[in-house]
C-alpha cells in the first residue's frame, strides 16, 4: 500500500487534534454534550449561523394580529395597540388540525386573558378563531397549556390564575381541562387536574401506562405529575429541581422524552443568564431526577420543543442563536435521541400584509429577521412537520416542512 505524503499526514493529524480539542474544551468546561455539528463540533462559539442550511416550507397565519382597546398616542399605533397571542399548541384530531393559544387584552398574562382556538383541514387554511374558555372576569385569567387526546377525547389544557402572571403570591393557580363536544360544536369545562400547577406541554405516556407531565408551582419549583389513568385528577407529584437548588440556574419550561432503555431525558430553559440548555435524567420513570447541569447547546432564553418523527430521528426546535435573541427559529436533528448532529435555520418568511398593521414602521417590525419568533410546538402529519409559533407575541403562525427535507440534512 502506498504511503501518503508527509504533508497529507500532517494535515490529517492536525484535523484530528483540532477535533479532539473541540470536544475536550466542552468536557473541560464540565458541560454535557448535547450538540456535535459538522465544522463546529461541540464548541457552540464556533457555530456560523449564517452558513447553516435553511429549511423552507409552506407558511400560513393561523390568527392575525388584531388591535386592542388601548388608545393611540398622538395618533400613532405601536405594538402595544395589539392583542397578545402566545403559548400555541397543535393537534390533529377528528380529521382536522387544531390550534389553541393564549389571547389577552394587552401584553402577557394580564387578567381576562383567555384561550382561543382555530381549526383547519390542511394545516394551512384556518378558520376564524373562537374562545375555548370564554373571557374570564378580572382579576382571573387563563394560559393555554396544550391539546391532549385522552381516551378518544380532545382536551384543551389551561392554567387558571389570579392577577397578572401565574407566578408569585396568592395566585390561586390551578390546571384545568376543557373538553370538545362535537355534537354541540363547542368546548366546555371538564375538570380541575391539579392545584398550584402550570404544565408545559400535554401529558406523555410512560411504559407503565401512566401519563406524565411537567409541573411548575407558583414559585417556579419544577416537579412532574404521574398518573391520569383512573381519572383526570388522579396524580402524584415528584420533585425535579427547586429554585436555588442549582447555583445560577433558574429552571423554566422543561421538556423530556424516553430513551430506548426508558430513561427520561430532560432539557430545561435557563432564566439565569447562561444562554444554554440544561440537562438531567431520570432512571425510574420520573420518580427521582439527577441534578440539572449545563450543556453545550445554546439557547436564547426561550421555550423549546422536541419530538420523535416516524422516520426514526428526533427533532428539537428552539431559538438557538443567543446573539440575536428570538429573531430566528432553528431545528436540530438527532439520530440517537441524545446528541444532535445537525442544525438548520427555519426559513420563515414575512407574513402577508394585514390591515391592522397598516404603517411602514409596523410592517417592518413584523418582517422576517426582525419580528421575534417564539414558543414553537410541532406535530407530524402525512410526511410533514407542522411547526406553530408566535410572531412578536401578537400573531400565531405555522410552517409546514417536508420530512424529506429534514432527512436530507443527515446525508
Amino acid at each position: 500500500m502506498q504511503t501518503p505524503p508527509v504533508g497529507l499526514l500532517r494535515l490529517i493529524l492536525f484535523g484530528f487534534l483540532i477535533g479532539s480539542m473541540t470536544g475536550s474544551i466542552a468536557a473541560a468546561a464540565g458541560l454535557v454534550i448535547l450538540l456535535d455539528l459538522p465544522g463546529s463540533g461541540t464548541d457552540p462559539d464556533r457555530i456560523d449561523y449564517a452558513k447553516l442550511p435553511r429549511l423552507k416550507g409552506d407558511h400560513a397565519v393561523v390568527s392575525i394580529a388584531t388591535r386592542n382597546d388601548r388608545p393611540e398616542v398622538d395618533g400613532r399605533v405601536d405594538l402595544r395597540n395589539f392583542r397578545f397571542e402566545l403559548h400555541n399548541y397543535l393537534a390533529h384530531f377528528g380529521g382536522r388540525f387544531w390550534c389553541i393559544w393564549s389571547d389577552g387584552p394587552v401584553v402577557e398574562d394580564e387578567p381576562t386573558q383567555e384561550i382561543r382556538y382555530a381549526t383547519s383541514k390542511d394545516g394551512l387554511r384556518w378558520s376564524d378563531s373562537k374562545s375555548v374558555t370564554g373571557t374570564p372576569a378580572a382579576p382571573y385569567a387563563f394560559i393555554a397549556r396544550g391539546l391532549w387526546i385522552r381516551n378518544g377525547e380532545l382536551l384543551a389544557l389551561g392554567a387558571h390564575y389570579k392577577g397578572k402572571g401565574a407566578f408569585g403570591v396568592d395566585k390561586e393557580l390551578e390546571l384545568h381541562a376543557c373538553a370538545w363536544d362535537e355534537k354541540k360544536g363547542e368546548w366546555s369545562f371538564k375538570q380541575k387536574l391539579y392545584g398550584n400547577a402550570i404544565n408545559n406541554f400535554a401529558p406523555q405516556r410512560l411504559a407503565s401506562g401512566d401519563w406524565i407531565l411537567t409541573r411548575r408551582d407558583s414559585r417556579f419549583n419544577v416537579s412532574v405529575l404521574i398518573g391520569g389513568v383512573k381519572s383526570l385528577d388522579d396524580w402524584q407529584s415528584f420533585p425535579v429541581v427547586g429554585i436555588g437548588e442549582v447555583k445560577g440556574f433558574r429552571p423554566d419550561e422543561p421538556i423530556f422524552w424516553p430513551l430506548p432503555d426508558q430513561t427520561l431525558y430532560a432539557l430545561y430553559r435557563d432564566n439565569g443568564g447562561s444562554r444554554r440548555v440544561f440537562h438531567s435524567t431520570s432512571t425510574d420513570q420520573g420518580r427521582t431526577w439527577g441534578k440539572p447541569v449545563m450543556s453545550n447547546f445554546p439557547n436564547s432564553t426561550s421555550k423549546l420543543f422536541s419530538m420523535k418523527t416516524s422516520r426514526g430521528y428526533r427533532v428539537l426546535v428552539l431559538n438557538a442563536n443567543p446573539n440575536i435573541g428570538r429573531r430566528e427559529l432553528h431545528l436540530a436533528v438527532s439520530k440517537d435521541d441524545r446528541i444532535f448532529t445537525r442544525l438548520a435555520w427555519l426559513d420563515i418568511p414575512a407574513p402577508p400584509e394585514n390591515e391592522a398593521v397598516n404603517t411602514v414602521s409596523l410592517r417592518k417590525k413584523f418582517s422576517a429577521g426582525i419580528g421575534t419568533l417564539q414558543y414553537p410546538h410541532v406535530i407530524e402529519h402525512d410526511g410533514f412537520l407542522y411547526i406553530a409559533f408566535s410572531r412578536l407575541k401578537l400573531q400565531t403562525e405555522v410552517l409546514r416542512v417536508p420530512l424529506d427535507a429534514i432527512e436530507a440534512l443527515l446525508k
